[in-house]
């Protein structure tokens, strides 16, 4: 849960709307990122990119909650049992409790965020008024746009109809209108074509004042993803053209070591989350809580790593899934085994009989013991013992945590083209034949949009929800009811937090 310094011009309703009861502390920025006073100096123009590197502060600090809540609710993935979260298990049931504390906090979280980028782009005004640099102006209000509407996005996919802020004052809430889900994504869309023209054309490895920010191809992969929830296929074929065209973007090669340290800012990356230990054993480490999706039982390479706490699962769908199309590197990558867990595949017949890589020993060397509240743990939010810095123990610690990636990108490409769409730079056999030729795959053609959703299962699986809102696109609900679970189309929202009701009228009545 985020720890919050920053309030402005806020009334004593609004504060209550913002502030958080502690549960878990992560990053203390830097004051000097956090608030801007009105004694700021706005003429002194060398300064005008302190509110933007401010927003980008807020946007990596996120709450340890914010990830995991957006994405458990998929086939792909199950909340870990016999845990102090059983609201957040039954949530993966589709059993919504709106008293949560889970709920409320990343509502907040994700708020708090897209204020942080509102005061951003008004501070950036000021320097401009004062006679600051016009053009980089436009590229940092272009970027505090490109950050806020990810967190717009998110927001909505989890809770369907959202309010809009229009500025950075907080008490904006208390007479905004509610939008409906169509209309917010219309809306990031509409903003994204705002600031892509200011926004620098390159990888985002390759800038060098803020580097791994946004470019223009962030954008146009925000656009697109927005456009997709609206069935706005053109759209998304216009958008995922331009970036596969730009030639800025590769597949790693090697997507076992694209979730470790390999992976940041790697050039198949459009969005992270940036972390660091600044290479030093001890003292000040900046870092994502990853232990939430740790095993919570392991015998690590490297003694005194620490473990994890166990809620987040691969499904057994996902690996019978993978089984049965013989993915190798893709399930090893994404899947961490236990023992138990390999012993319930096998009670099924037809995967009585493992591939001999199967085992709870990562290539990486650290054994995975088994633990009570699940039977795999997530490869992608894993970090080898032997990759962590040497002194450091914390589990993951280090490591980024990816967005957007290209393989995402050409994903959704070959989506929009199955569904009638035109683009450049690739056909859809050549967008889905790229990954899976990093997978080991065999080449496909005519490949149609059944094929591509199959791909974006395998490839995409316990990545910020993407899997639970296809399908919730697509009206395949029945995907989503396994293992004992039964969803309907009137769970595909999350309720609004209770606290969040009771200090926001237009909520009331529209749970």
């Amino acid at each position: 849960m985020k720890r919050i310094n920053y309030i402005v011009k806020i009334t004593f309703a609004v504060v209550a709307l913002l502030a958080v009861t502690a549960c878990h502390d992560l990053l203390d920025e830097p004051a000097e990122n956090r608030a801007f006073t009105e004694e700021t100096d706005y003429s002194n123009s060398g300064n005008m990119i302190l509110p933007l590197i401010g927003a980008y502060a807020e946007f990596y600090s996120r709450g340890w909650e914010d990830f995991p809540l957006i994405a458990v609710r998929g086939d792909d993935v199950n909340a870990g049992g016999q845990g102090d979260q059983q609201d957040y298990a039954e949530t993966d049931k589709f059993n919504y409790n709106k008293d949560y504390w889970m709920y409320n906090s990343v509502w907040q979280n994700l708020y708090l965020d897209i204020f942080f980028c509102h005061s951003a782009i008004e501070q950036v005004e000021l320097y401009r008024a004062a006679g600051g640099n016009s053009a980089k102006a436009d590229q940092y209000i272009a970027e505090a746009k490109t950050l806020r509407a990810f967190m717009l996005l998110n927001l909505s996919r989890a809770w369907g109809s959202i309010l809009i802020p229009s500025g950075s004052d907080p008490s904006v809430l208390l007479v905004t209108q509610l939008s409906t889900k169509d209309e917010v994504m219309k809306h990031i869309s509409d903003q994204m074509d705002e600031a892509i023209p200011f926004l620098p054309d390159m990888n985002p490895n390759q800038r060098t004042d803020i580097k791994g920010g946004v470019t223009k191809h962030t954008a146009l992969a925000i656009k697109a993803m927005a456009n997709l929830e609206l069935k706005n296929y053109a759209a998304v074929a216009q958008a995922t053209s331009q970036i596969i065209s730009s030639g800025k973007f590769t597949l790693e090669p090697n997507f076992y070591e694209l979730f470790k340290i390999k992976g940041k800012l790697n050039s198949e990356n459009l969005l992270e989350l940036q972390y660091s230990d600044l290479g030093q054993g001890s003292g000040t480490n900046f870092s994502y809580l990853y232990a939430f999706f740790g095993s919570e039982n392991w015998t690590p390479k490297v003694t005194g790593a620490g473990s994890g706490w166990g809620f987040f699962e691969p499904s057994m769908k996902y690996i019978k899934f993978m089984l049965d199309r013989g993915e190798t590197v893709r399930l090893e990558t994404s899947v961490l085994f236990t023992n138990r867990g390999i012993t319930e595949i096998k009670k099924d017949a037809k995967y009585a009989s493992l591939p001999a890589w199967v085992s709870n020993t990562t290539r990486s060397g650290d054994r995975i013991n088994d633990y009570a509240r699940a039977m795999f743990a997530s490869g992608k939010h894993y970090l080898p013992s032997d990759q962590l810095t040497p002194g450091r123990t914390d589990y993951g610690t280090n490591k980024n945590l990816t967005c957007i990636r290209y393989a995402e990108v050409l994903l959704m490409h070959a989506e929009a083209l199955t569904q009638g769409a035109s683009g450049t730079g690739m056909t859809a056999d050549q967008a889905v034949n790229a990954v899976r030729n990093r997978a080991g795959l065999q080449a496909l053609t005519g490949v149609t949009n059944a094929q591509v959703m199959d791909e974006k299962f395998a490839e995409l699986a316990m990545e910020w929800g993407i899997r639970y809102y296809d399908m919730i696109r697509l009206g395949k609900y029945n995907e989503l009811s396994y293992d004992g679970r039964t969803f309907s189309e009137n769970k595909s929202f999350l309720p609004y937090p209770q606290t969040q009701i009771d200090l926001l009228p237009v909520l009331k009545g529209n749970n």
